[in-house]
């Protein structure tokens, strides 16, 4: 499993289908993963600070998990199938749950916990953006960003389906 940190949400034109975007923490590949688009608004809202005047569904299961005695410990991206991917939350004391890969990232924004994701999976749906490099403040460059844009607007779902 490697550690993965969250790029940013955006939307693919012209299907309007939002896709967020992870990264090897120690690599150069990134794992784009269609989602819908309440889960898209849960993840930008939290990147954001964006805190709504009443918990959002995200915020509630946080909520419901730290009541019950537990915390989140990480999210793993374990693989996908038919272009569906799958993940599991760790959470203390108790068996993995199942969860859509795009419902664990918001819970992990929101907990602070780790995002994983299997090796198989990168090597296999993982892709390399050229010369996607940081600014010198470690924030994303003019230029990757236009870069990430030009290839959401080229990209398909089809194109991470596998061999």
């Amino acid at each position: 499993m490697r550690e993965m940190s969250v790029v940013g949400v955006r939307v693919e034109l012209p299907a309007n289908q939002p896709i967020v975007l992870l990264t090897e923490v120690e690599g150069e590949k990134f794992l784009p993963i269609w989602i819908g688009s309440a889960e898209a608004s849960a993840i930008a809202y939290e990147q954001q600070g964006i805190k709504p005047p009443r918990p959002l569904t995200h915020d509630l299961l946080v909520n419901v998990i730290e009541a019950l005695g537990s915390k989140l410990e990480r999210v793993r991206i374990t693989g996908m199938k038919d272009g569906l991917y799958f993940a599991e939350l760790d959470l203390q004391g108790a068996e993995p749950v199942t969860v859509r890969p795009s419902d664990g990232i918001a819970l992990a924004l929101r907990t602070g916990a780790v995002i994983l994701a299997d090796d198989d999976l990168i090597e296999q749906a993982g892709i390399t953006i050229d010369e996607a490099t940081a600014g010198e403040d470690g924030e994303e460059s003019e230029d990757e960003v236009e870069k990430f844009r030009e290839f959401l607007d080229n990209v398909t779902p089809e194109d991470f389906a596998g061999s």
